[in-house]
């Protein structure tokens, strides 16, 4: 994980010899450049690491790119060009919400599953393993995956708004907050945003996805499900659970873009392309977030379920809003109730974090680095 040790001793006499070794160690290790672009995001020092010539201060970026005049610097992984950024934000975010998606569908389904109120017996487990292992073994070795192609379809467009909207606002509210440094009030508000955005265009995906779920669903295929929620509930089925989703992932994202730039503080002080960070950081704000904001996931599954043995004790015949959802678990539960699933939602959502940011710092770097070089010439 201490990439920036590895990069520093990569950049002694060897990787003078040519540019090209230069570039390679660069690519591989996430060092060189960026200096301005460190400096203006965490405010540390022009160094990368503790080895000799590995920091673009004074004569540490021309030894990282070796002896060649010609060799262009190496991209500023954190300075994006800026008449690229929008689109490179959003094509690394909408593969890393596809990967993160599709990955860990299996888990969302047993996490759904677990935060049934009244679920059958049948579809009891203990734990996310043995959930896994009954599922396949009594209903289908795919049955974890139904409804897979509607969650991947709505991730993609959802997580380019995202990453997009929660980039540009990061770095203009840091510049208001705190010109030339990180703020942790910026990144908050920014990942706030930027939730609207998600949740409008991943809601209805949600609303399906969770109905076909559930244990012994009627729905086969999306469009049965799609189709009989609109002509039995109407259009604004598909959004019932928006308001309880938004009172859910403003905070919970707010807790966790702050938990990810705190420990990016931490383990990866110079903004370099740091996998070992990225993947640490993403997992730990996962967690905590999850953690944290369990209670609202629970009513946001039983406002998108409208699960039948819980329904018999709602006069209205329908859940709708957070309020009732609330009243509901409650009567259904008790306190306990809010909790259930917790420890499925912290499996589901570490390792989604730390795949989402993984694979958004990297295709970020990737296409980063080829914008610059095109720039450059090459």
């Amino acid at each position: 994980m201490e990439l920036g040790a590895g990069a520093g001793a990569g950049a002694g006499p060897g990787a003078r010899g040519g540019a090209e070794s230069g570039r390679v160690l660069l690519l591989l290790m996430g060092g060189g450049g960026g200096g301005a672009g460190r400096a203006r995001r965490g405010g540390a020092g022009a160094e990368a690491g503790p080895g000799p010539g590995a920091g673009p201060g004074p004569g540490g970026a021309e030894a990282a790119r070796g002896s060649d005049p010609r060799s262009p610097p190496a991209p500023d992984y954190e300075a994006l060009p800026q008449g690229a950024a929008v689109s490179t934000h959003m094509l690394a975010g909408a593969v890393a919400g596809v990967m993160e998606h599709c990955v860990m569908y299996p888990v969302d389904c047993v996490k759904t599953r677990m935060q049934s109120l009244r679920p059958e017996p049948a579809a009891r487990y203990r734990n996310v393993l043995e959930a896994l292992w009954r599922i396949a073994r009594t209903e289908g070795v795919w049955r974890p995956m139904r409804g897979l192609n509607i969650t991947a379809t709505g991730a993609g467009p959802a997580h380019a708004l995202y990453f997009a909207c929660y980039e540009k606002l990061k770095k203009t509210l840091s510049d208001v907050i705190h010109a030339g440094g990180n703020s942790h009030v910026a990144n908050g508000a920014a990942g706030c945003v930027a939730t609207l955005l998600h949740d409008a265009a991943m809601n209805p995906a949600e609303v399906v996805k969770q109905r076909m779920q559930m244990y012994n669903s009627p729905y086969q295929r999306v469009m049965d499900c799609v189709r009989a929620v609109w002509r039995n509930e109407g259009a604004g089925a598909f959004y019932r659970s928006y308001t309880t989703q938004l009172t859910m992932n403003i905070p919970f994202q707010a807790i966790h873009f702050m938990t990810y730039e705190f420990l990016q503080e931490q383990l990866n002080p110079h903004r370099q392309y740091n996998p070992g960070s990225h993947v640490v950081s993403g997992a730990c704000a996962g967690a905590v977030a999850a953690a944290a904001t369990t209670p609202l996931d629970v009513c946001k599954t039983l406002l998108n379920t409208q699960e039948s043995l819980a329904l018999s004790s709602n006069i209205s015949g329908h859940i709708t809003g957070m309020a009732n959802a609330f009243r509901t678990v409650y009567q259904v539960g008790g306190v306990t109730a809010y909790f259930r699933g917790v420890q499925a939602r912290v499996i589901y959502q570490m390792p989604s974090t730390a795949i989402a940011w993984s694979v958004y710092e990297f295709f970020k770097y990737i296409l980063t680095k080829r914008q610059e070089e095109r720039r450059a010439g090459k």
